[in-house]
Formats: structure tokens, sequence, C-alpha cells
């Protein structure tokens, strides 16, 4: 599959084989993508941050790390990583709720819906949604406190992860606005995605 875009803002879901690899590209080098996997076919077995946290022992992530599933069996490989490394396992999905904390007032885009609406342009459905990877967030975990700063990543870093089994990888191309996640800007960015065997 050549280079797709996931547009700012949006959700897109992707079937997976088992050894299958899938590049995300922080084209502007400032956006946060949360990407969950779902093990086909009633999509109950996912991957964990919990778990992954646990098995790692790590609140990190590196090149040869597997990511598991809540049954603690290792469901993607993180391969390869151009950017400085630093992603979040921590922070649950953003949803209404938090945006409305935030004091935003109506609707805002939010990657728990856009979980839920990938998933059924594939004709798919899971009542619940996951706490995702969330691919070059920085969050500070000094003293204990948690602090949302800045992705560190560069334009065109990028991430390779192998699905260790048949899986559905949805993504979210965070549309955080609020806080500076997504850079001082506060400007959401799409982000590049490919499918290799």
């Amino acid at each position: 599959m050549a280079l797709e875009t996931l547009p700012a803002r949006r959700g897109r879901a992707f079937r997976l084989a088992g050894g299958e690899s899938i590049k995300v590209v922080n084209t502007h080098g400032s956006q946060v993508v949360d990407l969950w996997a779902l093990a086909p076919p009633e999509l109950r077995e996912h991957m964990s941050m919990p778990h992954t946290r646990a098995m790692l022992e790590s609140l990190r992530v590196a090149a040869g790390d597997h990511l598991y599933s809540e049954q603690r069996r290792p469901i993607m490989t993180l391969v390869e990583d151009t950017s400085p490394g630093v992603h979040d396992m921590l922070f649950p999905a953003c949803d209404p709720a938090r945006y409305e904390q935030l004091g935003h007032t109506g609707h805002h885009d939010n990657c728990r819906e856009n979980f839920h609406a990938a998933l059924a342009e594939l004709g798919l459905e899971r009542a619940a949604c996951p706490s995702p990877l969330n691919l070059f967030m920085h969050v500070s975990s000094e003293g204990g406190e948690l602090e949302l700063l800045p992705s560190v990543s560069c334009p065109g870093d990028h991430v390779v992860l192998r699905a260790e089994r048949d899986l559905v990888v949805v993504m979210s191309a965070c549309p955080q606005d609020i806080v500076p996640i997504n850079g001082p800007a506060l400007e959401p960015h799409d982000v590049g995605v490919e499918i290799a065997g």
C-alpha cells in the first residue's frame, strides 16, 4: 500500500494480517496519534497499556519491544522508531467529557468517537474503547505529577509496528487543540500511514 493520509481530527481502521507492519509518519512533526490494536473476529482481546507497562516494567516503549494484550500475549511489536522515542501509555483517549472539562462548549471532535466511527466504516463494533498507545505524545511524570507538553517529534519522524497476529488497527489523528500536545500552535495535523507485508 502506498503512503496514505490520515486527516487531522479523524480516525481510520485497517485490517492487518499477522506479520504485516503499519508505518505511521508524523508528517508535520507535532501530531499525536492514538493507536489501538484489536484481535478479530470478536475484537475482545486488545492491546492493553496497563498490561504492556507491567510486562515491560516501564512507562516507555522502545524499538524492539512488544506491546501486549490484556491476556499478556504479544499483539504488536515496535520494530522501528526514528522519533526521539517519546510516546505515552498513560492517558485515555480524549472524549466529549474531556473537552467539557477543558471549558469547550458544544461538540468537539475526539479520539473516542473517532475510534467507534473508524470501526463502523469496516462494519465492526466494540462497546468499550480501550486506552490507546499515544504515539508522539509527550507527558512528563516528574515528581508524580503528569504534565502535558508539546510533542518532541520532528517532521518526517515515523514508527513501524508489526502485527503479531491478525489485527484490526485503529488510529486517530488527535483533535486536541486546547492543551499543547499537538504543538504550541494548538493545531492538529494530518499524518501518513502505510501498510507493508
